[in-house]
């Protein structure tokens, strides 16, 4: 008599995930959820207007307005409101900087009390006149387009940051300091109003100099005649001079953009942009400029 053999025992090998009804109907949801919701996410980044752009931005409003944007502009200003003008520290931000922040050939730095200190002695007037005539290696008014009130009102703010208590100008000086000497003024303001013009001079023999080579590229940038100049038309500290064939030939090898690159980091005595606020496309029409005078 053989044994009864055991009822079929199902061993699960063929059951699937879904078990339930509740099982079923969340699976038939996710299904048609899911590929709904990619669907709408794909659309809306097809569709977005700030989504990123193949390639560069070069079309870009931005870029384009960059590029079109004028070489100079005219600005009108009232020298009678002087609100409307630039205030000390704007004017050395702009201008003086560039001698004065590092001590280029022998600018006193701002803030040193011991360097400034012979100098806040002469007076408010005898340092203004300086400025604005120019002295040594600093052209009349620093190179730069200000009006007298504006450089007056730079003048006060490097002495006072030395320790000077000069008031700041309210209204322009008046431009009789030569008709005062020869009016029967002091020998001090004589001899101040000879040494300005020795050192004007001496600026436009330096610029007469190199008169050739510029005109031969045309009229200079207006940052060169602002800022530049200042050092690169008489060679201060180091700075090659405009049309110098002999100090420009190694630095022409690095080319426009590396000398740009230079200009813009600084180098030497010189400060980052040459001490201004200047935009990287201005830094090398003033770099292509020099370049080109050297040649």
């Amino acid at each position: 008599m053989t044994d009864a053999q055991p009822p079929h025992q199902p061993d699960g090998s063929h059951e699937g995930p879904i078990r339930t009804p509740k099982q079923l109907i969340l699976a038939v949801l996710w299904a048609h959820i899911v590929p709904i919701g990619a669907i709408l996410l794909l659309v809306a980044y097809v569709t977005a207007q700030h989504r990123p752009a193949a390639g560069s931005d070069g079309l870009a409003a931005a870029a384009i307005a960059k590029r079109i944007q004028p070489v100079g502009r005219v600005e009108v200003r009232d020298a009678s409101d002087t609100a409307s003008l630039k205030s000390g520290e704007q004017v050395f931000a702009a201008q003086c900087t560039a001698c004065h922040t590092a001590g280029v050939a022998g600018a006193p730095k701002l803030g040193d009390a011991s360097a400034w200190a012979p100098r806040i002695a002469t007076g408010y007037d005898a340092l203004l006149h300086s400025a604005l005539a120019g002295k040594g290696a600093m052209g009349p008014q620093g190179g730069g387009d200000f009006s007298d009130l504006e450089i007056g009102r730079a003048v006060v703010y490097m002495a006072n940051k030395a320790g000077a208590k000069f008031e700041e100008p309210k209204s322009a000086p008046a431009t009789t300091s030569t008709a005062k000497v020869n009016e029967g003024g002091d020998a001090a303001a004589a001899a101040a109003v000879a040494a300005a013009k020795s050192a004007m001079a001496n600026v436009a023999s330096t610029t007469a100099a190199a008169a050739p080579a510029a005109a031969a590229t045309g009229a200079p940038p207006a940052l060169y005649t602002q800022a530049c100049q200042v050092c690169h038309a008489a060679g201060v500290a180091g700075a090659p001079k405009l049309g110098d064939k002999a100090a420009w030939a190694p630095r022409l090898a690095q080319g426009i953009d590396g000398l740009t690159a230079s200009a813009i980091k600084g180098k030497g005595a010189m400060p980052p942009k040459g001490g201004t606020t200047a935009s990287e496309g201005e830094i090398k029409a003033v770099v292509t400029y020099m370049v080109n005078a050297a040649k």
